[in-house]
């Protein structure tokens, strides 16, 4: 009698451990999910304790155009940019090339770095990340000059098809160097970019995978630029810094989690 009530001891036991812990587990909808939805929510556009002591600083603080300006002018763009959910998105305008907002460019120039960031397509959309940019005098029709990350929805943009070999397809330098072995995630979804730029030596990579590889001022280099739309503009992607950029190409393309490591620091 004494083991047999033991045994329902123990078995009440276990079962209110069980009811325990299946109570701890999140419900849809309930407080422990919204907690752990606001918090992934206040992570975006931070540095976490790694990163600051590594020295990675925020280009965009998810509130504020603090630290960026129009190309070419003196202020952030009046219209075609909108900051929401902590996301910088450049407006649909009818698929123009700077000819709403415009570009945007970092107040700061910069030579060695490393960048990343995330970027959200719509569909058909077309964008991209340019680095080394100068503010040529007279100012170029369209987007300002500087060796671009293209950011591009390959299979329903036009532009995808033209170039060489794919060259401006996502994470290609763009009308240069096509990228390679990439991963690319669904319109609608973010992918992830990051640039390298460490003593000439260049790289792209697209959600963790190194997709182009180059050293700017190479004769090679200098080849591609002589056959690409680039080839007017004289020693195209050799200025020793330049600016960060975020194009307008008149479609909508989200923007975040915007950081730079200055190598030079390392």
């Amino acid at each position: 009698m004494r083991i047999l009530k033991n045994n329902i001891l123990l078995g009440a036991m276990a079962i209110g451990t069980i009811i325990a812990c299946n109570s701890q587990q999140p419900m849809t909808g309930g407080s422990t999910t919204t907690a752990k939805v606001n918090t992934a929510t206040q992570a975006l556009n931070t540095l976490n304790d790694e990163e600051k002591k590594e020295g990675w600083k925020l280009l965009f603080d998810g509130k504020t155009t603090a630290g960026w300006r129009g190309a070419y002018k003196d202020a952030f763009p009046e219209q075609g940019w909108k900051i929401e959910n902590g996301e910088l998105v450049v407006l649909k305008s009818g698929g123009g090339e700077s000819r709403n907002g415009g570009d945007i460019i970092t107040e700061q120039q910069y030579d060695n770095f490393e960048l990343t960031l995330e970027a959200k397509l719509t569909p058909g959309a077309n964008s991209g990340v340019k680095y080394f940019v100068t503010e040529r005098l007279p100012k170029s029709p369209g987007s300002a000059i500087g060796l671009e990350f293209q950011i591009l929805d390959d299979e329903l943009h036009p532009d995808a098809k033209m170039g060489r070999d794919g060259n401006r397809t996502i994470g290609s330098l763009y009308d240069l160097i096509t990228a390679q072995n990439k991963k690319v995630n669904p319109i609608g979804e973010w992918n992830k970019v990051r640039i390298v730029s460490n003593n000439k030596h260049v790289e792209h990579w697209l959600n963790g995978v190194k997709v182009v590889e180059y050293e700017r001022g190479s004769q090679e280099f200098r080849d591609l630029v002589a056959a690409s739309k680039y080839q007017k503009f004289e020693n195209f992607g050799e200025a020793p810094q330049g600016h960060i950029l975020l194009q307008d190409h008149g479609d909508e393309v989200r923007y975040r989690n915007i950081k730079l490591l200055d190598l030079n620091t390392k």
